[in-house]
Order: C-alpha cells, then structure tokens, then sequence
C-alpha cells in the first residue's frame, strides 16, 4: 500500500487510490503540461492512509454501526451523527509511519517551493467528480496551509469532512453506500490569486445547455468566493468556432459587483488562514481579467475538455476551476471534472417549456438559473441554524448557501440568494434538483417577506424574477425526435440573445429577425449620441452614463461592443442557420425613452410616420450612430467570423434612400456582396410592393413586414387603441404581400415573413405557403402550432398537384 503519491505519478485511472479530484490533477500534470496548461504541483495522501488511519485508531466498524442506524431524513439526527463522528476522528492520532511520510513529503517540495510554503488542503472522495454524480463541495478544502504541524491538523479535519452533514445526506441521496467511499486528500503549492484573480469556467452554457460556449466566471482574490457565491462576479461567454480559428471569440462580457475579495491570513492570535477584505470602488468598476486572459482560458478549456472527451470516449463537458497568480501573471488550472447537468440528458431531446401566464407585483430581480418557474411559502432564512424551517415545497430564500445547505435545499421548490453567480454553489445544486434558482439579488432577504407565497420566474430571460403571489403558469414537454421537416423554411424571432441560447435547440431553420432596438434598450440603455457626446454632458447625466459603461475603454467601445456581443450570441447560437439582423428602427419617442434621449430627439405627433428607419441613417444627427452601428455589424461578422448574420434595412420610403443608405453602409465596411454580406429589405410600405421589382436590383431578398404593411395599407395606427378589427387578413393587405411574393420569385430572390400575422393566424400561415414564400418566421411559442399548419398544406398541395 502506498500512503503517499506526487501527483507527477498519478493518472486518471488511479481514482480508487487518490479520488476524483487528484486522480483529475495527476491526469492533467501527466497528460496536459506539455500542451502548455498549467497546474501546480503536490502530492495526494492516499485513500488507503485514510483507511489506515482509521483502522489503527479502532474506527472502521464504529463508525459502519453508527451510519447504519442514522435516518438521514431526520435533520436532528443527523446532525447530531455527523458531529460525532467526525469528533471521534478529529481526536484520533496518525500512525507514526503514515505521519512521518507526510512530513517527508512536504520537506521534499520545500526544495522547489521555499521553506513553509503555502499549500491547498483539499479532499478527493474515491466517488467524486465522477460524470453521473457531483460529489464536489461535499468535504472540505482548507486554503494557506504553512508548515508540516498545520498539514497534519488539516488532513484530519479533510478526513472528518467524509462525515459532514452534507455529505452523509447526499450519499444517502443518491444510494451512495457510506463504506464504499474513501477519502483522499490533495496536497497542492498555492497559487497567488489572493493578489490576482480565480474563477470557474464551464465548456457549455450552463443555463441552456449549449456546447458552442466557453462562460468564465471571474473575480480578485482566491476562488471559493465564486465557488460559493459570495460574490457576483465577472462573466464571459466565448464562443469555441472563432477561437479555434484564431478570430476574436467573446461574445458576451458581463461586469460582476465583486465587492470583497478572499486573501492570506495568518495572524496568530487567530486561527483563520483566510479572510475577506472590501475591493476598491475603482477595481469593481474593472474586469477582474483582461479579453486575452479570458481568451487563453478558454483556449485551456478546449484542451482540457478534447483531452477528457477522448478518455471517456464521447463528448465530456468540462467544470474548471482556475487561478491567476498576481506574482508570476500566469493562469493556472487548479482542477477539472466532468459537467453532471447537462451533459447526463438522456438522447432523444424533449423540449421542456414553461410560460407565465400572469404577472404581478415585482418583489426582486437577479439573475435567473433552470429557465423554470417554481412557486411557494418563501422561507427568509438568515441563520444556517434555522434551515430546518424550510418545509417541503417551500421557496428558501437567504443571503449565500453552502454545501450545509443541501439537505434542505433538495425540500425546496426554488432557491433565491442576495449573493452569486451562474456558478456558484446555489446555482450548481439549483440545476442538479432540477429547480430554478434566482442568484445575486442584493436584496432579496430584505424585500421578500418571510411566510409569503411567492412565485420565482426564470424563464423570461437572462433576469429571474420573484412576483408577489402565486402566478398561474404552464409548463409542456414537446418531443422533437419524430417532427417531419416542411420545405417552407422556418425561422424565429428572437429579441433577446440570451433565450437565443435556449431557442437554438428548436427545429427552426434559422432566425427571420433579430431586432437591434431590443439589445440597444436592454443591454445599451443609453441614446447612442448621449455616449458620443459623453464629455459634454452634464455632471449628472454623465455621472449616470459613467456608472453603466464601467469595464470598457470609451463610451463608443461600450455601445460597439454591446451591441456586437447582443449579435453575435444570437448569431453563435444558431450557426450555421441565417440570422437576420435589422438595423435599428427606433422611433424617435422610444429613443427619447433612453438615457440621455430627451435631449436628442424631437417631439412628434405620430412617430410611426416620423423620424424612423433608414431616413435617420444619413442626418448629420445621427450619421455617427448609424456608424457605431456598423462597426459593430463589421466586428460580428469580419472580426468574430459570423458571417450567418444578413443585415435588413426597416422603413425604407424610396429607391433613391435605399441607394443611398447602402452606400452609406459600404463606406462603413459594409459592401453587400463583399464576405458573403447579403443585405435585405424589410418590405413594410406599400412602396415596397409597388416598386418591388425596382428595390430588388439593390437588395438580395425582402421579409415582409406585415404589422406596419396593414398600418399603412389601411391608414390604422398600430399604437391606437381605438380603431380594432383591421389586421393582415385583409385583401388589401394580402394583395401588397402577394406583389411583393411574386417579385421576389421573378427575380429569383428571396423573400419571407417576420411580422406577427403567421404566429397569430394560422390562415395566413396556410395562404402564405400556397404561394410558396422561401420562409416565415414566428414567434417561438408559435413554432410547433403553426409547423403543423404547414406540413398540413404542403401535404394538401401536394395531393392536388398529383
């Protein structure tokens, strides 16, 4: 028996001896060094020197008798079990051999190390991070461990941690059998993140599942803050393709609060070897890393997640934890398993929806994890020692979890936290359950009344949120294993990038609009000439603007940027299928509407008529937005290689404005022809159709418009409430889209739908295949309703030709 192994000796198939966690960073020494990821060094103290000391301290079989009488279920039992039994282990002493040889080890690495040198103190279950269960979190880790005396100290409590409550309770869980699981503990040199940063990243979207993604999580200081959601941290989306071809691959940056970072502690007249101190103001209005770094992370990920995927023989999503040293400046990984979410679904996809049918009062909002809804008695729980008020079907609600908290979080309906992020522990446990989970609140302890009934919703979008009351809401599962494929194509509206993401896994040919207006209101939020204008601001309205654009170089990279990551996560997420991007088509009281807005736009008595559209792209008032715009168009596609995106102009009232609008856009980088560029008309005036013929020697295709066709083929005003009864169903109507059909298919171009008139008429759906439109795009509720519309006439149309 070996008591102890460097990890210079150790391979993945050594999990029996060493567990998950070492036997995963033996493999990567090993195996991945010499690919340039890097991985601190160590050694692991074997299961069998657990087993050793147990046996010689006379606990084996005490300890078997004692589980064996425990009913997990019962929360008081089994605290007062756990506590007992990891007493018993904490008092025992090691063998004088198995002691010896841990000084021994620790001695050696001093030569390369230095003399006391900080070290990691982890546990590694003989049944952790294996892919179907996630044992991570379940024992303890023990940061800045200096000198042999603390080691020895750190090892026992690592061995005792095999009985905490959490972990007794989710072997029990999960049909673990106590015996059959051992403990290991790793022994690693500390990296200098307490004066960097560390994170955890993931090689899949962690919400939607989506393998094309790299997310990084990052903040300053040492990395169990973001492991366990004691801060909100930065957040990074990359996408794989453009990186694997050496193009700029981030596609999304979120700037986390980060307001505490976890460092060194070693006062003596304390125990503690950590602790947390305040970040400066001006470094939480930073990213706690730089694009390069996120982008060699991600490279690392790729690495390590290939390299696991060929060992386990199919594809192995990866969860990552990694450090940045503020010593040396180097990013190393300090562990990698297997992902335990997504990637144990089982083949043959199911779409599970839901939908909220109603909505109240808005108690909080954070960020929203499981795209569920769940409903219940909120439980405000301050007090881990109060956890056992949490009832089954219960919301629990508190500032942060840990794994202590897993007994009862596995009772709870939902999970809402002040603190966290997408990966940290609440939002991990969250996902496993199967529950939704609504994280980095702030406030959510304050504002959620204890005993109320409340109804967490994370299926709107990137932002969870918790109404007031119990909301009705459905929820259906749709099997897309046997759907036939029509040869109308399908595709989607989709406004917001994130449920991109989530919608890329329907059977849609593509996405027939995505609309700028939706990214610049909800992601932006400041009028574009408010931004360019940003050092002439007043000192309020600038103070304001400088508060939303933090973690960027100017007010103009803010809104390029911003605008291209909103772009490209919805290009990325549908790749290879088209995306087209409308340009922006704000009216001037909805640009009024944003920051700054009011001092830029005029009042208008109808804005549907007015200042919209390609008439504003070419005003000296606005040529340097429209630039803004296209730079951003330039960087998605040119620079990030997402040349799926097709751009579309709205609200163009003649030839001669469309003429000049793309010229406009080709002196901008936006030459239609040029990298693939197609540049489409939405075809939305009745001049459209009527000089269809004449607009298609300048454009690839037209979508039809149908919502501000009917306003304008019947002189109703879309915002009035009014007139009712009019819509596209009138021949009127009809006729202009038919014109505007039959052009197209003369020129051999294409031509689809974007309006709302498919998603909520099925007769249009079934008029508009009759005449053999390329495509139809439809809200994405509407998808599988109105696929079965037009297989139905296909197969209709078919007969009769036959």
């Amino acid at each position: 028996m070996r008591y102890i192994i460097p990890l210079t000796e150790i391979l993945l198939t050594d999990i029996a001896s060493v567990g998950g966690k070492n036997s995963s960073l033996g493999e990567m020494v090993n195996k991945l060094t010499q690919l340039g990821i890097k991985v601190p060094g160590g050694f692991a103290i074997t299961a069998d020197a657990f087993r050793y000391y147990l046996s010689e301290n006379d606990l084996t079989e005490k300890i078997k008798k004692t589980i064996d009488e425990l009913d997990a279920a019962q929360l008081d039992q089994l605290e007062e079990t756990g506590s007992l039994i990891r007493n018993w282990i904490r008092r025992a002493e090691f063998p004088a051999d198995l002691e010896q040889e841990i000084r021994a080890s620790y001695h050696a690495d001093e030569a390369e190390y230095g003399h006391n040198y900080a070290v990691a103190v982890r546990s590694s279950a003989t049944a952790e991070d294996l892919p179907d269960a996630s044992f991570a979190g379940q024992q303890e880790s023990y940061l800045n461990v200096r000198g042999t005396d603390d080691l020895l100290r750190m090892t026992k409590n690592v061995f005792a941690s095999l009985y905490t409550n959490r972990a007794i309770s989710y072997r029990a869980h999960t049909g673990f059998d106590t015996q059959e699981i051992a403990i290991s503990v790793g022994v690693q040199k500390m990296v200098r993140s307490d004066r960097g940063s560390s994170g955890v990243m993931f090689t899949l979207d962690t919400e939607s599942g989506f393998r094309d993604l790299v997310l990084i999580n990052s903040a300053y200081g040492l990395g169990e803050n973001v492991v366990q959601g004691a801060v909100n941290p930065d957040e990074f989306h990359v996408y794989k393709p453009s990186l694997a071809q050496q193009r700029q691959a981030i596609i999304m940056r979120r700037l986390g609060s980060k307001k505490q970072k976890m460092v060194y502690d070693r006062n003596p007249d304390t125990d503690r070897l950590v602790h947390n101190i305040d970040v400066l103001e001006e470094d939480q209005r930073q990213f706690s890393i730089s694009d390069a770094e996120v982008e060699e992370l991600a490279r690392y990920a790729l690495i390590i997640e290939e390299h696991y995927s060929n060992v386990h023989g199919e594809p192995t999503p990866m969860d990552i934890e990694w450090a940045k040293d503020g010593m040396d400046g180097h990013l190393y990984i300090l562990q990698a398993r297997p992902e335990t979410v997504h990637s144990q679904k089982k083949s043959g996809y199911v779409h599970e929806e839901f939908n909220i049918k109603q909505r109240g009062d808005v108690v909080c909002t954070g960020r929203a994890v499981g795209q569920r809804i769940g409903q219940g008695v909120a439980r405000v729980i301050l007090d881990p020692e109060n956890m056992h008020q949490v009832k089954p079907g219960d919301v629990l609600v508190t500032d942060i979890t840990d794994p202590d908290w897993e007994p009862v979080m596995k009772t709870a309906s939902a999970i809402v936290t002040n603190r966290g992020g997408r990966t940290c522990h609440a939002a991990i446990i969250a996902r496993e359950l199967g529950i939704p989970a609504i994280v980095g609140c702030d406030d959510a302890t304050e504002t959620i009344a204890n005993k109320s009934e409340v109804t967490i919703s994370c299926c709107e979008g990137e932002t969870g949120i918790v109404y007031d009351g119990l909301m009705d809401f459905e929820a259906k599962e749709v099997s897309f294993d046997h759907l036939e494929t029509p040869e109308t194509k399908l595709y989607l509206n989709v406004g917001d990038p994130h449920q991109a993401l989530r919608f890329s896994s329907l059977p849609a040919d593509g996405v027939g609009l995505a609309r700028l207006e939706f990214i610049i209101n909800n992601s932006i939020k400041v009028h574009p000439q408010a931004l360019l204008d940003f050092d002439a601001l007043e000192v309020g309205l600038q103070s304001e603007v400088s508060d939303i654009i933090d973690g960027y170089e100017s007010p103009r990279d803010y809104f390029v940027k911003r605008l291209a990551e909103g772009v490209s996560t919805i290009a990325a997420a549908f790749h290879p299928r088209p995306v087209v991007v409308r340009m922006s088509d704000f009216k001037s009281n909805e640009y009024a509407a944003l920051l700054g807005g009011d001092r830029y736009e005029p009042h208008e008595e109808n804005p549907m008529l007015g200042w919209r559209g390609a008439a504003r792209y070419g005003t000296s008032s606005f040529e340097e937005a429209f630039a803004m715009e296209c730079e951003a168009m330039c960087l998605v596609r040119n620079e990030i290689g997402l040349e799926n995106v097709i751009l579309m102009l709205p609200f163009v009232r003649t030839v001669d404005e469309a003429k000049s609008v793309l010229e406009l856009m080709a002196s901008h980088g936006l030459k239609r022809g040029e990298n693939n560029l197609q540049i489409y008309l939405m075809c939305e005036l009745p001049s459209n159709s009527i000089l269809a013929k004449e607009f298609l020697e300048h454009f690839d295709g037209m979508s039809i418009g149908s919502n501000d066709m009917t306003q304008l083929a019947l002189g109703v005003d879309r915002d009035s409430g009014s007139l009712v009864g009019y819509d596209e169903r009138n021949p009127a109507v009809l006729a202009l889209m038919e014109m505007a059909i039959k052009a197209c298919h003369d020129a051999g171009k294409y031509i689809g739908i974007c309006g709302q008139a498919p998603s909520d008429f099925p007769e249009i759906t079934q008029w508009l295949v009759e005449r053999n439109i390329t495509s139809i795009s439809l809200n994405p509720d509407s998808l599988l309703d109105m696929l079965a519309v037009v297989l139905k006439e296909e197969a209709n149309r078919a007969s009769i030709t036959r």
